[in-house]
């Protein structure tokens, strides 16, 4: 790259084998109208790295103010705050400090709405902050790994480094053209898999949030459900376990109102009741129901339960007590009030 070349360096990162971290941060550096059209440099000439716009992932400093990105540096121990507690990479540090902006963008918002700030904090827990805790060598969890995975994100952007024994082109802008090519292929990769789950949260995700949230307002107000609250029914089924608990923690909702089984609709027209997991990946629940019930079907489930003719129709309780249900809307509520007393 001649002098000349320097004074348009534009966004910089290092050259050599790239991560996922780096092609992620340059990709959502690029969603934004003033680093759109700057080119790429990957490079760890010092030189170079002074002149960029705006810097990821080398330089060995971290200046916001400078648009300096890097965390190799000795003593660089920021993470993303907000309750996370995961070392930044570059890709976090640019989540960190332009996510705003990009959601703003994205979804025609002000950068200071609430919608923005919820989905800024989403997409870190749910992408960005793994790639954070891969690319900085911290484990997901405690003890050995039952088995190996290598189809996570940062694998595959990691597999399209050249291979240890692949031949390059000897002459070294050659070589560099060659890897900055493979680099755009990573960059492009990431990037799509970070909008599509935008996408997701944004189609999927936040109408589910709103169904909860109105459910979980409403539920002492149900009739036939409980006026403490622990019986939540959704009328229309949405994906509730991710939200569930954010809520009751946003609405400061007391332990003993705090939902115990959730009431849906399910394919075939049948009602569910399920208890509530103590956490939304828990196999363990707030108040399983009744060990009498369970692994019981049909008419002895409906004898064991006594109900009134116009209540019967259960189908099932599962073994462990997690879910179980019934033919009608009625039935399943019956259960559940049954259940918050046995």
């Amino acid at each position: 790259m001649s002098d000349a070349d320097a004074e348009s360096i534009g966004i910089v990162t290092h050259n050599g084998t790239h991560h996922a971290d780096e092609a992620l941060a340059v990709a959502l550096l690029r969603s934004l109208p003033q680093f759109s059209s700057l080119p790429l440099t990957r490079t760890r000439d010092a030189s170079f790295i002074d002149k960029g716009t705006i810097v990821v992932d080398v330089g060995a400093t971290y200046e916001p103010e400078r648009q300096r990105f890097d965390h190799h540096q000795r003593g660089f121990e920021h993470t993303f705050e907000n309750g996370f507690n995961t070392k930044l990479s570059s890709a976090g540090l640019v989540w960190k400090h332009y996510g705003k902006a990009i959601l703003s963008q994205k979804l025609f918002e002000d950068v200071d709405s609430d919608l923005v700030d919820l989905l800024w904090k989403k997409l870190y827990e749910d992408f960005v902050e793994a790639i954070d805790g891969i690319d900085n060598g911290i484990a997901q969890y405690s003890g050995q790994a039952l088995y190996k995975s290598s189809t996570d994100l940062s694998s595959r952007v990691g597999r399209l480094n050249p291979r240890w024994n692949e031949v390059l082109p000897s002459d070294a802008a050659q070589k560099q053209k060659e890897e900055d090519q493979r680099f755009e292929k990573a960059s492009a990769l990431a990037g799509g898999e970070f909008w599509d789950t935008l996408e997701g949260l944004r189609l999927a995700w936040l109408p589910a949030r709103e169904i909860v949230l109105r459910a979980v307002e409403g539920r002492k107000g149900v009739e036939g459900a409980d006026s403490r609250g622990r019986i939540l029914v959704f009328d229309e089924y949405a994906s509730w376990k991710d939200h569930l608990h954010k809520l009751e923690a946003h609405l400061n909702i007391p332990e003993a109102e705090r939902p115990l089984y959730v009431i849906y609709p399910d394919s075939s027209s049948s009602w569910r009741i399920q208890a509530v997991p103590v956490t939304p990946t828990s196999f363990e629940s707030r108040k399983a129901l009744p060990e009498k019930w369970r692994g019981v079907r049909d008419d002895q489930l409906d004898g064991l339960l006594g109900f009134e003719q116009d209540l019967k129709g259960a189908i099932f309780v599962h073994a462990s007590g997690f879910i179980g249900g019934h033919k009608t809307r009625q039935g399943a509520l019956a259960m559940a009030r049954a259940a918050l007393d046995l």
